[in-house]
């Protein structure tokens, strides 16, 4: 079998349509489905189930792909070593949702700008579903807001964060202690999501007595709420800070927290990897 072989296959278990992984590749589709049979004879097996116009990667291809893929990028890492403006592949990556929204989509923006040959999967998620997918193999690099003690990761810390509280209510003091905001419409948070965890915690027994009146997924949700409901209030990073939203500081309360990059410990370092760490880590300070 050919690394060649071995590339389409790999695309193809993400674009299982050859006409379109034909257009981004400028290959002909008889070309790809050419290697794909040439690698199925080889194994003596088929990778793919034929539906329609769509390859669907069948039980003995997710095997093959399982066992094959972190050789094949040591292989072509390789085969690139001493091409340093040769920088291929793809990454599949994950951000919380402050990262996600906030920070992560400028970092890969710049980067896709310096590498012309890379594809970045990008997925937004709470920090408890990126540390599971990162432990089970199904992401190749995390992006979250709470610590990870799981020991099968490694967890590199990128920067401090700060969390504010934030509200639209004009009559509010600039600075108040926690029990003063007891009254207000709490919208936090779904559980798993690190901003609630970190904001919990820091309250310690204070929190007893914070009655949540309501959850969110996404940002533009709370900020619509708050706008037009000037008894709600909530806690978020101060990078999500925007014009309309003012921030309550809390008396004897300061809120600060890490944003950590993860990935499996046993996960292969390609040339692409390290380098997208630590472009994103550098991003992440500016």
């Amino acid at each position: 079998m050919t690394l060649k072989e071995l590339d389409y296959f790999y695309q193809l278990c993400d674009n299982s349509h050859v006409s379109k992984l034909s257009k981004k590749l400028l290959i002909s589709q008889s070309a790809i489905s050419l290697a794909i049979k040439s690698l199925e004879k080889k194994l003596g097996e088929p990778l793919f189930d034929r539906i329609g116009k769509k390859l669907v990667l069948n039980e003995r291809g997710r095997v093959f792909k399982e066992k094959t893929y972190e050789s094949f990028l040591a292989l072509r890492d390789a085969e690139n070593f001493f091409k340093d403006e040769n920088i291929l592949g793809s990454l599949h990556v994950a951000s919380s949702k402050t990262i996600g929204n906030f920070i992560m989509p400028q970092i890969i923006f710049d980067f896709l700008l310096k590498y012309q040959n890379i594809t970045i999967k990008r997925e937004i998620k709470n920090s408890s579903e990126i540390i599971e997918m990162v432990k089970e193999g199904r992401l190749d690099m995390g992006f979250i807001e709470i610590d990870c003690l799981e020991c099968d990761l490694i967890k590199e810390s990128i920067v401090e964060d700060e969390l504010v509280v934030v509200s639209c209510d004009e009559s509010l003091k600039d600075e108040v202690y926690i029990d003063e905001l007891y009254s207000k419409k709490w919208i936090l948070r779904e559980k798993g999501s690190g901003t609630r965890e970190v904001f919990l915690d820091a309250l310690g027994e204070l929190f007893k007595e914070l009655e949540i009146f309501m959850e969110y997924r996404d940002f533009e949700e709370v900020k619509k709420l708050l706008f037009h409901n000037r008894d709600a209030i909530t806690c978020i990073s101060k990078v999500a800070l925007q014009e309309g939203l003012r921030e309550i500081k809390l008396k004897n309360i300061s809120i600060k927290r890490e944003f950590y990059c993860i990935y499996h410990k046993n996960r292969y370092k390609s040339k692409l990897f390290d380098t997208f760490k630590q472009f994103a880590k550098s991003g992440f300070s500016c």
